[in-house]
């Protein structure tokens, strides 16, 4: 039940994020035209065909091969005769007329109210991205009823708020009636017809990157991304950060600190317990090498180890693999070598000490005392000095002089692409044609991409956690960020052009990793990036920075 809980949440918060803004006028301007029935009805409209275009009918249509955007034209021609609707008494009589009779109430403008939801359904449904295709995805391998019950909850979570909405609109044009109402319903219809033009020239995927992402905090706090939800799912919910004050003896004690289990192999070091390492201060990092936030920790971690080891300090890098080639032995050998790691390495690679740590993300740092407690924990990047200061308490020196400093290189962008998964098991964000799952198959790039969405063109088969390049194989993806990385296996080139403009071509061999695409000097904001593939290549993940 917690899935459907979760979903309903997310619904919630996506009617008053950025990605609604085009949305809002029209429900506000349309539920405040008509009867009182008539915002019901576009909120009917609305999940009818959010729920049909979500489950089927962009498969439908890729499947006939017709035009990509041929879902969304058809939404914008329909806002546009609702807004007509609206102007001209003549046609919004003539357009409800057969509509109505699917009610049992005659009269009215119910049928007209859900021709307006409709067409909204197939405009709304893109918003439903992030939340829908990670749920959804992870809940591939169950049953099309839990799928269906998935988008229902998303669905109904939306349209509930929308529909205060459109009430909260009816109300507050009561206090107009002694305005014209013919002037005024063509006013709201000429609201709409505006709101239709803005969506028709993309300027409904520009106000998404020109508004702060508010809605973050509250998945945080309430949705897919809480402690109540992380629980539920058997991960630790990780708290806030000490602050740089405080002191280590005002540090929570989370309990003992479980053991390393069933470690696969171990590099810099024989096998390592906890019970072996007490009586040292011990910090355990999660990490695996090809994630972009690990190698920004790593140059702290090394410094903690070189100026406190002696005193005391172990570090342990337990290297979890997110990816197929990241399960090789050799492959981390070559790597820990390559970022010249010297402190002990466990290779995690069936994930148990990982799942007895209930660990949830790469980076994440334990630090354990001397008795083997969990004194701190600290997921993601950032706050190194806090981290040091810790460190120092526990080992009995003074927390007044920090010997390890090194710059800080966490992104502080209030707003940047988020990472971006290729295979089809987690890709999100995507703009592109149905994916064939498992085998080749043609792709082709849509007309138009909201903000951080990609999309496939040429032959690529897509597996779960890759894409494999064919012939002419393209990917496109509408960034925002200073820094773009891509983890990339295989042998051949990558040709990278920005804005249509050829900006590099990069030489792709030898350990499967990550490769930086682009870097700048400051955040770039909304640009396109198009990356063309030699046969054989295979791509697995975007970050940024």
């Amino acid at each position: 039940m917690l899935i459907y809980g979760i979903a309903l949440l997310a619904g919630i918060v996506t009617a008053i994020s950025p990605c609604a803004y085009p949305v809002l006028p029209i429900v506000f301007a349309g539920g405040a035209s008509g009867s009182t029935r008539r915002p019901f009805a576009i909120i009917a409209g609305l999940v009818t065909t959010f729920l049909v275009s979500l489950l089927a009918l962009t498969w439908i249509v890729d499947q006939l091969g017709l035009p990509n955007d041929l879902l969304r034209n058809i939404s914008i021609g329909l806002l546009f005769l609702a807004a007509a609707t609206l102007i001209i008494p003549q046609l919004g009589r003539a357009v409800e007329r057969p509509l109505a009779r699917l009610s049992r109430r005659r009269g009215g403008d119910l049928g007209g109210g859900f021709l307006l939801g409709a067409a909204l359904g197939l405009v709304f449904a893109p918003c439903a991205g992030l939340v829908l295709t990670a749920v959804v995805g992870e809940t591939a391998s169950l049953s099309g009823f839990r799928r269906f019950g998935v988008a229902l909850a998303y669905a109904i979570g939306a349209g509930g708020t929308l529909l205060l909405i459109a009430i909260l609109a009816r109300s507050s044009i009561q206090r107009l009636r002694a305005v014209n109402v013919n002037r005024l319903r063509v006013a709201l219809g000429v609201v709409i017809g505006l709101a239709t033009l803005g969506i028709a020239f993309n300027l409904d995927t520009k106000l998404q990157t020109h508004f702060p992402d508010y809605t973050s905090a509250l998945q945080r706090a309430f949705g897919e991304k809480s402690c109540y939800a992380r629980k539920r799912l058997g991960q630790r919910c990780a708290p806030s950060q000490p602050s740089s004050g405080t002191a280590a003896s005002s540090l929570p004690d989370y309990g003992a600190a479980p053991n390393f289990a069933a470690i696969s192999d171990w590099i810099n070091s024989k096998p390592l317990t906890t019970q072996k390492l007490r009586g040292n201060v011990v910090l355990v990092d999660f990490w695996t090498y090809s994630c972009i936030n690990c190698l920004r920790t790593l140059p702290h971690l090394k410094a903690w180890y070189a100026a406190y080891h002696k005193a005391g300090l172990e570090i342990v890098g337990v290297h979890t693999p997110e990816f197929t080639f990241e399960h090789v032995p050799s492959n981390v050998r070559k790597a820990v070598k390559d970022l010249g790691v010297r402190y002990p390495v466990a290779i995690d690679n069936d994930a148990a000490t990982w799942k007895a740590y209930k660990n949830s993300a790469w980076p994440t740092e334990y630090l354990i005392d001397r008795q083997g407690h969990v004194r701190e924990i600290a997921e993601g990047e950032g706050n190194y000095d806090g981290t040091e200061m810790s460190i120092r308490e526990l080992l009995g020196e003074s927390s007044n002089m920090l010997t390890a400093a090194v710059p800080d290189k966490t992104p502080s962008h209030l707003r940047m692409t988020p990472e971006s998964y290729l295979g089809w098991l987690r890709l999100d964000r995507y703009a592109g044609a149905h994916i064939e799952p498992n085998k080749f198959a043609e792709y082709r790039f849509p007309l138009s991409m909201p903000p951080d969405s990609l999309a496939y063109a040429g032959r690529w088969r897509v597996d779960p956690e890759r894409i494999i390049a064919g012939p002419d194989a393209k990917l496109r993806l509408l960034f925002t960020a200073q820094n773009v990385y891509i983890v990339l296996a295989g042998h051949g080139k990558l040709g990278v052009f920005v804005d249509g403009h050829h900006v590099k071509t990069i030489p792709v061999s030898g350990l499967s990793r990550l490769y930086t695409v682009l870097s700048y000097p400051q955040e770039r904001e909304n640009h396109l990036l198009e990356l063309h593939f030699t046969p054989g290549v295979s791509a697995y993940s975007f970050t940024f920075g």
